[in-house]
């Protein structure tokens, strides 16, 4: 075998060649590549006898230059690098023909030329070099890619190269922004292309964490749609399901490295836009004439088989179909079939046969008294008049706010806390807390006083609008109307809980206003001294927990004999003395920290509530009733605790950042 260059005059594709045939084959996946760089690896040809009549399939000359005496090459692998370079080779004799300028070497081939050999030799050569071939795996293609950008060239340049879409090349270097133990995986297979994606959309943090859970062999490491969930916290949310201006807005949004999808990084806030944006479609459809709009929340769905097509003017509906994911689907004019059965029963009996002339007895359409103004008009004024009837009725007002925070409404979005946590430890932990279990047991007595399914999760509402299941704010008005004021009271209180953030500024005010010991509710468990990592708070709690002379004498010991310890004396292992009612720094109200370090999201919202009540105190001056929760001159009976100061700490540990 030896390598020549050898005119595109002198050489056909042979019919040994196991991409023969009459019709040119497709070469648009390599043409880019063949006008920029040529062709880079030879074509396998074979010496053979000129046929009559000659002339290269795609050449655009006979090429007077190539003599008719020389040697002429059939190809046995290649004929589709022959085509590219013959469509190559005519484009740039067209543009050398405007030019004047000539370049003999755009009619050369690189050839590898076989020995003579039988037609079975070539046939093998053929589908042994087409094949023989391992095309680059995805984390190779990112590797060249990323040299090539270094070297100055651009994503257009690269695609227009290699015959690519720009978005291909973008994917391939999104990969650059994986750890390097995440392409190895990928390389290898242990991973597919959906989760390769979704973790694009992780931060270097999220990707460790990640690759702890697969080297975990206890651990539940996520992959494909269940990944996407995982790194944003729960439910995925598309830009593209918003109904409002998501530049506009300002919500944080997360896009995947390659280009293709972005979601919002916070559900709460995307709700509280998308639910207005709900509110207001819903109102635009009343305003063109419809019957209603009735909005469906997520837990619902709407099946059309339960619905008949009704027109606008026989009192067709529409239905707002709202999804997990945010997703807003619009079903215009339709009733429930029960009702559209029960119109056409009427309609049927003569009831609403008249023309559109009122003057009845036709069959046309029964036509409103009012028009869709007019009934705007009527609904604002009416409007307007029962809530100014209702400030002189604040029982009744209580009562009407309570029901809506059960039953929910379109102007009120109310959502309970979830409660959310990853851990299935602290999961259990809290179901099987004191305090829960007396909430629990509350909230099924108020579900069975207001007539509501005593399964139910929460007494409040998703808060999606009007409709929700087996929740209507006239029938439970009407049951709330019926109590004392002291039992719906108790409702509010409960609904209030419910409703209540965790984590919150609110909880440091009200766990201060109420005089609350946590030791009441709660005693430590091994969930929560499993979540403890640092040494020095673990020896400090021993301290507190066993004493200053047993921590001392431990305190070379590691976490884990620590805990151990600590989990021993709480119990009254071992002949050790119990510690009853022992809460740590944290949980107490007031919460303090056990290092100078900082970081503890309890002694953080309690420092920025007591700097609000402070600032409410001086803006409001002397209160005027005297009722007050606590005692002192606070208004609300809450001032600063003794012994903390304003960032959370107790003084010693105050004075130690001083010093620091």
């Amino acid at each position: 075998m030896k390598l020549e260059f050898i005119a595109l005059g002198n050489l056909a594709v042979s019919k040994s060649n196991m991409r023969h045939a009459r019709k040119a084959p497709d070469v648009s996946d390599i043409l880019p590549t063949v006008r920029a760089r040529g062709v880079l690896q030879p074509v396998l040809v074979r010496p053979c006898a000129p046929p009559e009549g000659h002339l290269a399939a795609g050449a655009a000359d006979p090429q007077a230059h190539v003599r008719r005496d020389t040697q002429h090459y059939e190809i046995v692998a290649g004929s589709r690098r022959f085509h590219a370079a013959c469509i190559v080779a005519a484009e740039r004799q067209a543009a050398s023909a405007e030019t004047g300028e000539h370049d003999p070497e755009i009619l050369l081939l690189p050839c590898a030329v076989l020995d003579d050999a039988d037609d079975a030799s070539a046939v093998e050569a053929s589908l042994i070099e087409n094949i023989a071939r391992l095309d680059p795996d995805e984390v190779s293609r990112w590797a060249c890619f990323t040299r090539l950008v270094k070297e100055g060239r651009g994503i257009a340049e690269i695609g227009a190269t290699f015959g690519l879409p720009d978005l291909a090349v973008r994917r391939a270097l999104a990969l650059g922004n994986l750890l390097p133990p995440i392409r190895e995986m990928y390389r290898r297979g242990e991973i597919d292309a959906a989760t390769i994606r979704h973790l694009t959309l992780a931060s270097k943090s999220q990707q460790k964490s990640w690759l702890v859970l697969v080297d975990d062999p206890d651990a539940y490491a996520p992959r494909g749609h269940s990944l996407k969930s995982w790194l944003l916290g729960g439910a995925s949310i598309p830009t593209r399901h918003a109904l409002f201006d998501v530049e506009g807005s300002g919500l944080a949004v997360v896009s995947d490295l390659f280009g293709e999808d972005a979601y919002f990084a916070e559900s709460e806030s995307f709700w509280a836009l998308q639910n207005a944006a709900i509110e207001a479609r819903r109102a635009a459809c009343i305003e063109a004439g419809w019957s209603a709009a009735v909005v469906i929340p997520p837990e619902e769905h709407f099946h059309a088989w339960e619905y008949e097509k009704t027109a606008k003017r026989k009192g067709g509906r529409v239905y707002l179909d709202v999804r997990d994911n945010g997703e807003v689907v619009v079903h215009e004019g339709y009733l429930l079939r029960k009702e559209a059965a029960r119109l056409a029963k009427s309609g049927n009996a003569g009831q609403g046969g008249e023309g559109e002339d009122g003057s009845g007895g036709g069959s046309g359409p029964v036509r409103a008294e009012l028009t869709s103004l007019t009934q705007t008009y009527v609904n604002l004024h009416r409007h307007a008049a029962v809530r100014t009837e209702l400030l002189g009725r604040p029982a009744l007002a209580l009562r009407l706010v309570v029901a809506h925070v059960v039953a929910g409404s379109a102007l009120w979005p109310v959502r309970p806390e979830p409660q959310a946590v990853k851990s299935d430890a602290v999961r259990q932990s809290l179901d099987e807390s004191r305090a829960e279990a007396v909430f629990d047991a509350r909230r099924r007595e108020v579900l069975g006083i207001l007539g509501l399914d005593a399964e139910d999760a929460t007494v409040t509402s998703s808060g999606y609008g009007y409709g929700a299941s087996g929740r209507n704010i006239c029938e439970l008005l009407a049951r709330l109307v019926s109590l004392p004021d002291a039992e719906v009271l108790d409702i509010l209180a409960l609904v209030m809980g419910e409703t209540l953030a965790a984590g919150t500024p609110e909880i440091e005010v009200l766990g201060t206003m109420l005089g609350l010991s946590m030791a009441d509710w709660w005693e430590a468990d091994d969930a929560f001294l499993e979540g403890l990592r640092d040494r020095e708070v673990l020896l400090a709690m021993l301290a507190e927990v066993a004493g200053e002379q047993v921590a001392c004498a431990n305190a070379r010991e590691t976490g884990k004999t620590l805990k151990a310890i600590t989990r021993a004396h709480l119990a009254g292992e071992g002949g050790r003395t119990k510690k009853e009612r022992w809460v740590p720094r944290w949980m107490a109200f007031p919460p303090t920290a056990y290092t100078s370090r900082g970081g503890v999201g309890t002694v953080d919202a309690h420092a920025r509530a007591m700097a609000l009540m402070g600032e409410t105190k001086e803006g409001a001056g002397e209160t005027g009733s005297g009722e007050t929760f606590g005692s002192g001159d606070d208004p609300l009976g809450v001032p600063v605790p003794c012994g903390v100061t304003g960032d959370g700490l107790a003084p010693d540990q105050a004075d130690d950042r001083q010093a620091a």
